[in-house]
């Protein structure tokens, strides 16, 4: 175990990562606890309002975001200085996108349903830099061998081509499809070559005059809603709470064209 953590870990320099790692989910984890605390009212812990101004957690989340990325890039990958850095950056990182929400829509819609994207983006983080950490590089040049990486231009060709796999799959409305597919290259390739999603800009630029492929991503976007809409707000009911006038899912099937 200590010679796969030496040379796993220790000896790449991935150890301020998994620690960045580590304290950005604990960030976010202990903040969603004491906030749900104060909204029921429970605990000794209160809302920050010097003078009536409610202080949001996003603030200090900044400055410590600040103050652990500058000492990140001045401190490189070894040393207590970089592990310290790391620990302050991703402390700052889960504060900040545990209000992510927030600032997308410059307004207070942390216990809304729009609220829910906070949480959507915090698993999104987590799960891509467990990624990075095990060994996945961005735009698939992990799938080059050593020898090929000594080419310029083929890594450059690779990271283009996924790169752009992974544009298409947002241009068709799957953003987690797209996200995912920047570090894995078959994922961008399915979200690229299977049907957009009903009201993407892809569909409604390609699937205005085409009746039966609008109908067939309809009815597509229907049975995957209908199987994973449900689980995932469960899962993010979990962690981040309930949101405070939560609708219903609506599964009513398209109608047929």
């Amino acid at each position: 175990m200590g010679h796969w953590w030496y040379r796993n870990i220790v000896e790449p320099g991935k150890l301020p990562l998994l620690l960045a790692l580590l304290s950005f989910v604990l960030s976010f984890l202990v903040t969603r606890v004491i906030t749900r605390l104060i909204r029921a009212g429970r605990g000794p812990f209160k809302n920050v309002t010097p003078g009536g101004m409610h202080v949001h957690h996003v603030v200090p989340g900044v400055v410590l975001v600040i103050i652990g990325g500058f000492g990140a890039v001045g401190s490189g990958r070894y040393g207590f200085g970089a592990w310290l850095s790391a620990v302050v950056f991703g402390l700052g990182a889960g504060l900040v996108l545990d209000e992510f929400a927030l600032i997308l829509h410059l307004d207070d819609v942390y216990w809304s349903e729009q609220g829910r994207k906070s949480v959507e983006v915090v698993v999104l983080t987590a799960a891509l830099v467990a990624l990075v950490l095990g060994g996945f590089v961005p735009f698939g040049v992990d799938d080059l061998t050593a020898e090929e990486r000594q080419s310029r231009g083929l890594v450059a060709m690779n990271a283009a081509t996924n790169f752009f796999l992974a544009l298409i799959a947002l241009w068709k409305g799957k953003a987690r499809t797209a996200v995912f597919g920047v570090v894995i290259p078959f994922v961008a390739l399915i979200g690229a070559l299977r049907l957009a999603r009903p009201g993407s800009p892809y569909a409604k630029r390609f699937y205005a005059n085409r009746p039966r492929a609008r109908a067939r991503a309809g009815l597509r976007a229907f049975h995957h809603d209908r199987r994973w809409a449900a689980k995932r707000r469960s899962f993010e009911n979990f962690i981040g709470g309930t949101p405070d006038a939560e609708p219903a899912v609506s599964l009513e099937k398209p109608p047929e064209r």
